[in-house]
């Protein structure tokens, strides 16, 4: 089987940060519970989801994304000064925390800069942004995604988006 969509797929993958010499890896689901995802939804980078087309199980490839087709590239004016009050969860946070914070997009992720007395100062570009990565992805398994799957957007099960 293929992958395609409304396919499961249950993958294995090793993150690294090109931009190191030599690179460094930065993630790896090795050693833990696959990833799984639904494709054609867009549950993971449109340019990975993109590569993983048509590969079959068993497959072992690499996908180098530059920062324009992984994380993005990174925009200083997206650092600003936020009322800790502003904070979702975290009321106590620390340099180097990630946090979430309500803006007029939604929710988003930050990561913390400095801490002050009634503000932080964060960071919500990715903190892989600006950084070409690569991916060795491992095609695990691929099955038909069940009918609760498509209506939702997602794999279910383990790995998966759980309900």
């Amino acid at each position: 089987m293929k992958i395609s969509k409304d396919k499961v797929v249950s993958f294995h993958y090793r993150l690294w940060n090109c931009a190191e010499e030599p690179s460094v890896e930065l993630e790896s689901s090795h050693g833990e519970q696959a990833s799984l995802y639904l494709h054609g939804y867009g549950n993971i980078l449109p340019t990975l989801e993109e590569a993983m087309l048509d590969h079959e199980e068993g497959d072992v490839f690499s996908v180098a994304l530059s920062p324009e087709k992984a994380y993005g590239l990174r925009r200083d004016n997206w650092q600003q000064r936020v009322p800790i009050k502003h904070l979702l969860g975290n009321k106590k946070p620390k340099k180097g925390d990630i946090v979430h914070i309500n803006t007029d997009q939604g929710q988003k992720q930050a990561t913390v800069l400095k801490v002050g007395l009634k503000n932080v100062d964060v960071d919500a570009n990715h903190p892989l942004a600006g950084k070409e990565v690569q991916f060795d992805i491992e095609i695990l398994s691929i099955r038909e995604a069940s009918n609760s799957e498509i209506d939702h957007g997602h794999a279910h099960g383990p790995g998966g988006h759980q309900h």
